[in-house]
C-alpha cells in the first residue's frame, strides 16, 4: 500500500472504533437521564439502583471513549494538515466548540453527577446528569456540522488559497447536516437501547436473581431500541435527496455501495425483527427462547453505524472537501509508507485495547448485576467508582 492509502486506512480504523464509543455514550446518556428523574421525583429505590447500574456502565464507556477522541484529534496534524492550512479556519470553529464544551462543561458535570451522589442537593444532582445529556447532543452537533462541511462546503470563499467562513448560518443549516444529526442520534438510541435489552435478556436467560430488575431493563431497552431504529431509518432514507444534489454520484465508488447496501441490510433486517417483538414486549422476559435472540441482536446496530459511516466517507472520495481539497492535496508532506505504518500499528494496537477493555468492563459490570455496583454507594469514597470500575 501507497502512503496516501495507509494513512486513509489509519483514519478509517482509528474513526470507526471511536464512533463505537460515540454511538453507546449518545444514547445510554438520555436513558440514564430519565431513570434518574424517575428516581428524583419518586423516591423509589428501584429507580435509583437502575440509574446506578446503567451509570456505571455509561461511565465506563465515556471514560474510555475520551481516550479514543484524543486519538482522532492526532490525526489531524499528523497526517492531515493540509486540510488545516487550508480549511482550519472554517472547519476548526465547530470542532474548537465541541471540544471546549466536551472538555470543561459536559466533563465537568460528568464528574459532579459521579462524585455527588449522597452529597448534592437531589435537584441538583438531576440537573447535573440532564446538562451531560445536553452537552453530548450539542456536541454531536458540533462534529456533524463540522463533517458536513466536508461533504458540503458551504458558507466559505477561497481567499488567498485557503477557505474564509463567510456564512455561519449556512455552516449550521448545512443540508447535509440537517438529516445526518437525526440520524445519528437515532442511531444511538438504537446502539443505546439494544445494549440495555441484550445484557438484560442475558441475565433473564441466566436465572439471575433480580428478575425484576432486568425484566424492567429489558422492556425498556426494547422500546427505545425500536423508537431508534424508526427514527434511524427514517432520517437514514431522508438523506437521499439532499445527497443526491451536491454529491451526486456518492454510492458508485464500490466500496461505499457496498458499506451502504450492508448498512441498509442489517438496518432493516433488525427493524424487521423489533416491529415484530414490540408488541410482545410484556411477554418477551418470560420466554426464555426469545432472550438468546435478543442477545445476538445487540451488535447490529454498532455493526451499521459502522458500514454507515464507512459510505458517508468513502462515497466522496477522492475528496476530502468535496470539490474543494483532494485527499491526496491534505496529506502532510514527508511522510513515508514506513512513519504511516508505525503510526498505524501504534493507533490500532492502543484503540484495539481500549474498545477490548472496555467490552471487558462492561460485560463484567453486566455479569455481577446491579448489587455490586460503586456508582453512589453510600460505604464507599466517591473517587472509588472509577478505581472499581478499572480494578475489575
Amino acid at each position: 500500500m501507497g502512503v496516501l492509502d495507509l494513512a486513509r486506512t489509519q483514519f478509517a480504523v482509528t474513526g470507526s472504533i471511536h464512533f463505537l464509543f460515540v454511538v453507546l455514550t449518545l444514547g445510554l446518556a438520555p436513558i440514564i437521564a430519565i431513570m434518574h428523574t424517575r428516581h428524583a421525583v419518586t423516591g423509589r429505590p428501584e429507580h435509583e439502583r437502575a440509574t446506578r447500574f446503567w451509570g456505571q456502565i455509561y461511565v465506563t464507556n465515556y471514560a474510555l471513549g475520551i481516550f479514543t477522541g484524543l486519538v482522532m484529534e492526532f490525526q489531524f496534524g499528523l497526517s492531515w494538515s493540509g486540510l488545516s492550512e487550508y480549511a482550519g479556519d472554517v472547519f476548526g470553529a465547530p470542532l474548537a466548540i465541541e471540544t471546549l464544551g466536551a472538555f470543561f462543561i459536559e466533563s465537568t458535570f460528568l464528574g459532579l453527577w459521579i462524585f455527588g451522589w449522597n452529597r448534592l442537593n437531589r435537584w441538583a444532582h438531576l440537573a447535573c446528569i440532564w446538562m451531560v445529556t445536553l452537552t453530548a447532543y450539542v456536541s454531536a452537533f458540533w462534529i456533524m456540522a463540522a463533517n458536513s462541511f466536508l461533504q458540503n462546503p458551504v458558507g466559505a470563499v477561497e481567499r488567498g488559497g485557503r477557505l474564509v467562513l463567510t456564512d455561519f448560518g449556512a455552516l449550521l443549516s448545512n443540508p447535509a447536516l440537517v438529516n445526518s444529526l437525526p440520524h445519528v442520534v437515532g442511531a444511538g438510541l438504537w446502539a443505546a437501547g439494544s445494549v440495555v435489552m441484550g445484557a438484560s435478556a442475558y441475565q433473564l436467560f441466566r436465572r439471575t436473581p433480580e428478575r425484576e430488575f432486568f425484566t424492567s431493563a429489558l422492556r425498556t431497552g426494547l422500546l427505545v431500541a425500536f423508537c431508534g431504529s424508526l427514527v434511524t431509518v427514517a432520517f437514514g432514507y431522508a438523506q437521499f435527496g439532499s445527497i443526491g444534489l451536491y454529491q451526486p454520484d456518492k454510492f458508485r465508488v464500490p466500496l461505499a455501495g457496498v458499506a451502504l447496501a450492508a448498512m441498509m441490510g442489517i438496518g432493516q433486517l433488525v427493524q424487521f425483527l423489533l416491529l415484530l417483538l414490540a408488541p410482545l414486549t410484556y411477554w418477551l422476559p418470560r420466554w426464555r427462547w426469545a432472550q438468546p435472540l435478543l442477545v445476538i441482536l445487540t451488535p447490529a446496530p454498532f455493526l451499521a453505524a459502522i458500514c454507515g459511516w464507512l459510505a458517508r466517507e468513502v462515497g466522496r472520495q477522492p475528496w476530502l472537501i468535496n470539490g474543494r481539497l483532494t485527499v491526496a492535496d491534505a496529506m502532510s508532506h514527508g511522510l513515508t509508507p514506513g512513519m504511516v505504518t508505525v503510526s498505524l500499528v501504534g493507533f490500532t494496537g492502543v484503540l484495539g485495547l481500549l474498545a477490548v477493555t472496555d467490552y471487558l468492563l462492561i460485560a463484567g459490570t453486566v455479569r455481577r448485576g446491579p448489587g455490586t455496583v460503586a456508582l453512589g454507594a453510600d460505604d464507599e469514597p466517591a473517587p472509588a467508582v472509577l478505581e472499581h470500575a478499572l480494578s475489575h
